[in-house]
């Protein structure tokens, strides 16, 4: 699959998926049917819990409204900065709470998801990698096909300006990195470079502090090392480090061990209980 424009559509960019892709694709969300019937997000009411997404494409709007609506059936919207207060302050959790998170830096992003958040009244936290910001899709077409491994999708990045107006509309610009790169494959100097110029990144391009750093890949022993880089984080100015490993966070968790669902925009609500379910 190869295309000469941004990926707009959730069916263009799984375009290259293999028949035996969608095969074994398909029999997983029959499984998962199955087995959402044993679960509930409500059965517990001591969590925090962060959904993730990368995208919301043109035909992923409708999905995300309705997961957004799903969201507020299950527990309240909040703020990044209120949930990790909560989780920090140590405090129980007294109640059910989601905080929703975007990975990556997409243009799709203030096309598609911020008008439906807004709409909602709701907020979430947008992590990006610094250095694709403001990229061209002419004069960085090479470097923006690398950003996914097969070289064929072309994705459009958000610019500085458009950070401003998210911020604007109450959302929250953290950071993933400058290159979004696997911290492990790093010495500790050019990771904690990586920590810094991001966050600085973010701060002049937004005119707003950026507290929340989101490790790209997220998973502890192979992107990231859990005894030295959340304490990094830390280090070099952050009050959160975000990770891709799945759960609900309740009353003991650290600020700096984050747990996330991760998400796709056209999920149905099943596929939902199922994941952000006990």
């Amino acid at each position: 699959m190869t295309t000469h424009q941004p990926i707009r559509t959730y069916r263009a960019f799984m375009a290259g998926e293999s028949a035996a892709q969608r095969l074994r694709n398909a029999g997983r969300a029959a499984a998962i049917a199955g087995l959402s019937m044993t679960r509930s997000p409500t059965r517990r009411s001591d969590w925090v819990r962060f959904p993730y997404y990368h995208h919301v494409f043109d035909d992923e709007r409708a999905g995300f409204e309705r997961q957004i609506r799903y969201f507020k059936t299950i527990g309240e919207i909040i703020g990044i900065d209120d949930a990790i207060e909560m989780i920090s302050s140590r405090a129980p959790i007294d109640g059910r709470y989601i905080c929703i998170t975007f990975d990556d830096g997409f243009k799709n992003w203030i096309e598609n998801a911020v008008p439906i958040l807004a709409a909602e009244n709701a907020v979430a936290a947008f992590f990006v990698a610094t250095g694709y910001i403001g990229t061209d899709i002419d004069t960085d077409r090479d470097r923006l096909l690398a950003f996914y491994d097969d070289g064929e999708r072309l994705m459009e990045f958000l610019t500085w300006d458009d950070c401003r107006v998210m911020t604007e509309a109450g959302m929250t610009i953290g950071s993933h990195s400058v290159g979004h790169v696997h911290l492990k494959d790093l010495s500790d100097q050019d990771a904690m470079g990586e920590l810094v110029r991001s966050r600085e990144a973010i701060e002049r391009g937004t005119g707003v502090p950026c507290r929340h750093f989101c490790c790209p890949f997220g998973r502890a022993g192979i992107d990231y090392d859990p005894d030295r880089h959340p304490a990094m984080a830390a280090d070099a100015g952050y009050a959160s480090f975000l990770t891709g490993h799945r759960g609900a966070n309740r009353t003991g968790a650290s600020a700096f061990d984050i747990r996330r669902d991760h998400l796709l925009a056209n999920w149905g609500n099943y596929q939902l209980r199922y994941f952000l379910g006990d």
